[in-house]
């Protein structure tokens, strides 16, 4: 049974941790409202590096194509980014959600995860994802992409350590304010979370692999495929989708489900 418990949190974090509805506001209220309890901290690292892998797989020319530029700058095809230029934008716009998450980690945790503040993170955000694809101009290129825009995307990432913010809401209406088009702002939203992750997983992977090790393997293992195969699902589906879709659908949800748990909370 704890295997078939682990492929279902796999198959949720790999799908929610890349459609812009945040996953961690998601599982704080299901806390609250279902009294569903998370298997553990070194259990949601193991789901997490899953999902790392799935989004390396599908992004492996751009990671190839970066860590190439390293050794050959300034070589490019077509109106493609420069490898080098990317990897550089990516660990500058890691920077801002790296100290948020080690200054504000454990004030956010015990302070911030309950209903009316996932709610309000979760309206406040669908309303600016709605402006952010009426007001964004949608027509700058990875390659046309700068420093200012990697930082400012940056920042929004960190804003995403709040429970109800979502880490691609946050990235992605930060990149359509910026003029950059949905595909871009995708591409670059993704590959930002993978340094964020592998760094969470990093940290505590020991202490995972030592409870994996003590009679939870069927649960760990699942939870790891399962993230891994969704996340990789979820980043192809999101990849399409812009590129003919608006994300209202997403804000929408948003603003929905904030409105179902305000009513909630008052009955």
């Amino acid at each position: 049974m704890e295997i078939v418990y682990g492929i279902i949190l796999g198959l949720v974090q790999g799908a929610t941790e890349f459609l812009p509805v945040s996953s961690s506001g998601h599982l704080a209220l299901a806390e609250y409202f279902f009294n569903i309890r998370e298997a553990g901290l070194t259990f949601d690292v193991f789901l997490h590096l899953g999902t790392l892998v799935g989004l390396a797989a599908f992004f492996r020319s751009d990671i190839a194509m970066m860590f190439r530029a390293l050794s050959s700058p300034g070589q490019r095809r077509g109106d493609e980014i420069d490898g080098r230029k990317l990897l550089f934008f990516l660990a500058a716009a890691t920077i801002p959600g790296a100290v948020a998450g080690v200054l504000l980690g454990d004030l956010v945790e015990t302070r911030f995860r309950d209903p009316a503040s996932v709610a309000s993170a979760l309206a406040l955000v669908g309303l600016i994802l709605l402006a952010a694809e009426r007001v964004g101009r949608k027509r700058v290129a990875l390659a046309g992409m700068g420093w200012f825009q990697a930082l400012a995307i940056g920042t929004a990432q960190a804003l995403a350590i709040f429970p109800g913010v979502s880490r691609s809401g946050a990235t992605m209406s930060c990149a359509l304010f910026l003029g950059l088009s949905r595909e871009a702002a995708a591409r670059f939203s993704f590959l930002l979370s993978g340094p964020i992750i592998l760094g969470a997983g990093l940290v505590k992977l020991p202490e995972a692999v030592r409870a994996a090790g003590n009679g939870s393997l069927g649960l760990y293992a699942g939870g790891f495929f399962a993230a891994m195969i969704s996340g990789y699902l979820f980043v192809a589906f999101m990849m399409r989708f812009v590129r003919s879709h608006s994300l209202d659908v997403f804000a929408w949800y948003r603003i929905a489900l904030a409105g179902l748990v305000g009513l909630l909370l008052i009955l």
